[in-house]
């Protein structure tokens, strides 16, 4: 998702010192940085949450599926949004950092995020 949400604001390139602030707007997908290098990173955390927050639990919310109310509490382990440094037109992340979408429904649909970028300009 790096590529895709510094690509929706084109006013990065022109940020000297600033902050990116990436919000979604869902209950059940969240975003995250993680490592963004080795493609076994996102299967691996799948896995650890899908046991961690399973779909067998003796959930009460279960009207939209079983895997409803698993995606709302994984949503709110991860969280709705994130903040990255700009610098000179580009986001400060570590080297193998990059945005996720975590989508936590086993078929969940558009997702809608909010960027935003505040700083000073060149």
């Amino acid at each position: 998702m790096t590529d895709h949400v510094a690509a929706a604001v084109p006013e990065l390139q022109r940020v000297q010192v600033g902050l990116m602030h990436v919000f979604i707007m869902h209950t059940s997908a969240s975003i995250s940085i993680n490592e963004n290098a080795d493609p076994d990173v996102p299967r691996d955390l799948e896995l650890a949450f899908n046991e961690i927050v399973r779909e067998d639990f003796a959930w009460r919310h279960t009207l939209e599926g079983p895997d409803d109310m698993p995606a709302h509490v994984k949503s709110s382990m991860i969280g709705s949004s994130i903040t990255i440094p700009i610098s000179s037109g580009r986001l400060c992340l570590g080297t193998w950092q990059g945005i996720y979408l975590c989508e936590h429904r086993n078929h969940g649909g558009s997702r809608k995020l909010i960027v935003t970028i505040q700083g000073d300009e060149e």
